[in-house]
């Protein structure tokens, strides 16, 4: 009888143990994400006895405010006809739902909960005054983003603007968007959540997952440069396919006698799947990561890291292919658009960011946002070759629709197969990075249009219209 009560009494105390040393890892490791976690109702209960602070974008237009109503307050957020053109980036906060976006990864400060504020909530709460959270300062441009939601014209897809020489977001849209105004009103979060085909909750922007069609090929260009495989005035011949394990992999047509420039401008397929194919995986993976392909940069709302073929899927046929932007290879727009800022920049990335400041409710800066260099990605010297291939595409190649008037632009054009078995049918997607002006940039832009279409007809009109707006103010 004792020996089985000592047997429980062990095992109780093995159990306590257990328990404590789980709680502890909870509260020192897993602690500070649960307290913020969208879904903490903790945070929820705290949050209805403060006015969150005001997210403003980078001209003080509020994108959302807390508005009190009596003994509580109802988030409201900028709206352009039936749609927040902000919705995927900031996000929502609801009572029942939670919060994304901005306003989850900004939660603490904009409730004024962080471990700075705890003597000013302390003397708020000793003079019954009701707390409220710090402001937001956005990178975003409202009326850069309005452009670029209405240039989509509904169409899935998203379009990224950012600023080469600093990182800053100016424009983040993602096609379809919605009313986050209405999240608490019966049936549409069940309406958003069921919408398959639109998904419009998805950031498309950041967590989009597209293969890149021949916007890939500035990446692969760097990476060929860079071994020194050729020289950009080298020349082969392209019939209208290369044939690789056997297999033909067909061009857009036969260029025939291309260089590196040329191949750029007219996006020929085939010269870049033999030089990728010289490149080897071992190349072409370390010019990806060089590129920040394979990362994720700290934005504050979720981003998607591209991806590769992986395993026994590198073969030397899905290698060229993968080449120019087809095999297994599937990116964000947002690692589309820091690749051109690559180029744009001499060949270093700037680390973006969407939030420009953290201020108090009078207008006094907690936090500034600090520029600095994220990858270098590629040399100036070869940046610059790419950039001629780029300029050339715009001036006489596949990307002329760009071109705008009195400026330089460089630009790559991007068509991305998506059938399959199940769908030999299935239209590509349509794709443009460029930045402007080339030989100063101040902006660069990746499009994706989805299943809409040739990158030269689609997305390339899009992005001269979103960088024209960035360039011209008024």
């Amino acid at each position: 009888m004792k020996q089985n009560i000592k047997k429980l009494g062990y095992a109780l105390l093995s159990t306590f143990i257990i328990l404590i040393l789980y709680l502890t890892y909870l509260m020192v490791q897993q602690g500070e994400a649960l307290a913020n976690h969208p879904q903490n109702r903790r945070l929820a209960a705290k949050e209805a006895a403060i006015i969150r602070g005001t997210i403003y974008d980078r001209n003080g237009v509020k994108l959302a405010e807390t508005r009190w109503l009596g003994d509580h307050g109802q988030r409201v957020y900028f709206t352009a006809g039936n749609v927040a053109p902000f919705a995927q980036v900031v996000g929502y906060v609801s009572e029942k739902y939670g919060s994304s976006g901005l306003e989850a990864a900004y939660g603490k400060q904009l409730l004024g909960l962080t471990d700075a504020d705890a003597v000013k909530n302390i003397i708020d709460k000793i003079l019954n005054r009701t707390p409220r959270g710090h402001d937001l300062v956005l990178t975003l441009d409202t009326r850069l983003q309005m452009i670029a939601l209405q240039a989509l014209h509904g169409h899935r897809g998203a379009v990224v603007a950012l600023d080469p020489n600093t990182g800053a977001v100016l424009a983040m849209a993602s096609s379809p968007a919605y009313d986050t105004n209405t999240i608490g009103n019966p049936g549409v979060w069940t309406y958003l959540n069921n919408n398959q085909n639109g998904a419009p909750l998805l950031n498309r922007a950041t967590q989009g997952a597209y293969p890149p069609g021949s916007v890939m090929k500035i990446i692969t260009g760097a990476g060929i440069l860079a071994n020194d495989q050729v020289q950009p005035g080298d020349t082969l011949s392209c019939p209208g396919y290369v044939v690789v394990d056997g297999s033909k992999i067909a061009d857009n047509r036969a260029h025939g006698t291309v260089n590196f420039i040329k191949a750029l401008a007219v996006s020929c397929n085939t010269y870049f799947a033999r030089e990728g194919l010289k490149l080897g995986w071992d190349g072409f993976i370390d010019t990806a990561n060089k590129f920040g392909l394979t990362k994720s940069p700290d934005l504050g709302i979720p981003v998607r890291s591209g991806t590769l073929a992986t395993g026994e899927r590198r073969t030397q046929s899905q290698l060229a292919e993968s080449s120019f932007g087809q095999g297994d290879t599937l990116v964000s727009p947002l690692h589309m658009a820091l690749a051109g800022a690559a180029i744009a920049n001499n060949g270093v990335i700037m680390k973006p960011y969407l939030v420009q400041e953290i201020r108090t409710a009078s207008g006094s800066t907690l936090q500034r946002a600090e520029v600095s260099p994220w990858l270098t990605a590629t040399s100036p010297q070869i940046a610059n070759i790419i950039t001629q291939g780029m300029l050339g595409a715009v001036e006489w190649g596949t990307g002329t629709g760009a071109a705008i008037r009195g400026v330089r632009v460089a630009g790559k054009t991007g068509t991305a197969e998506t059938k399959t078995a199940r769908d030999p049918h299935s239209p590509p997607h349509s794709w443009f990075v460029g930045f402007a002006p080339a030989d100063h940039p101040k902006v660069v832009v990746a499009v994706i249009v989805e299943k809409a279409g040739s990158g030269a007809a689609v997305a390339t009109p899009i992005a001269r219209e979103v960088m024209a707006a960035a360039l011209f103010e008024h």
